[in-house]
């Protein structure tokens, strides 16, 4: 018989334990698989923030999974492991960025004073600019192709929740909380407005000399936009 310490697991005692159980031995299983999950989503992670930097300079066409595995800092048979193509990446990187640019939206409520509502969603917006301005030119450069790996998205869940938001607003109309408005146009103006200095944060630059990382100049933007927008609903 071979005496065995007891810090030792053998197989033995692996198989022997139930799956996902507590004991030594399934502690000594599940760790490993919850590092390994931890560490492909972070590489994940990676490789979608790597994909957006890449796409939204080069666009799909003139970027390389080459260049967006090394700024990963992974193998491009690493990369390939997480995302099958190029196109699927990009498809992917396009999905966060709407979540990210689309989740403000979600705070638009029914229930909330209009003012306090829309002027919070205009700092929000202004914020994303500032915060994430490759998101905000890479879906531009999406758009101004004809969103061929995006209109599905587009004609869906993102149809559905500016129909939603917009509803919120014709409530407020309905009741006479602000002046009425084409909704929807309501919408495209405030993501006109804010994603401009994203888009075209050059010329914004090249004009005032500023931009949004300067903390007045930011501070600026958001209060002209409120007022803007704010002012054209008869609201203070």
């Amino acid at each position: 018989m071979v005496r065995r310490a007891a810090c030792v697991v053998t197989p033995a005692d692996i198989s022997a334990a139930p799956s996902g159980g507590t004991g030594p031995a399934g502690d000594f299983v599940a760790a490993p698989v919850r590092r390994r999950r931890r560490d492909g989503a972070v590489r994940r992670e990676a490789v979608l923030d790597a994909g957006l930097a890449v796409f939204s300079t080069r666009g799909l066409h003139g970027a390389s999974l080459d260049r967006i595995a090394e700024r990963a800092g992974l193998s491009k048979a690493n990369l390939l492991y997480y995302f099958s193509s190029k196109e699927a990446l990009y498809v992917a990187v396009l999905r966060r960025v709407l979540d990210v640019w689309l989740d403000p939206l979600q705070a638009l409520d029914a229930r909330r004073e209009p003012a306090e509502a829309l002027g919070a969603y205009i700092r929000a917006k202004v914020t994303l600019s500032r915060d994430a301005p490759q998101a905000s030119r890479l879906f531009c450069l999406e758009i101004v192709r004809g969103a061929p790996l995006l209109r599905a998205e587009l004609e869906g869940d993102v149809r559905a929740l500016v129909d939603a938001k917009a509803a919120v607003l014709s409530g407020w109309i309905a009741q006479g909380r602000i002046a009425p408005h084409d909704p929807h146009h309501l919408i495209f103006s405030i993501w006109a407005i804010t994603q401009h200095y994203a888009d075209f944060a050059v010329q914004v630059n090249a004009i005032t000399g500023r931009d949004l990382s300067d903390a007045d100049f930011f501070e600026r933007t958001v209060a002209s936009t409120q007022r803007l927008i704010l002012a054209s609903l008869g609201l203070p």
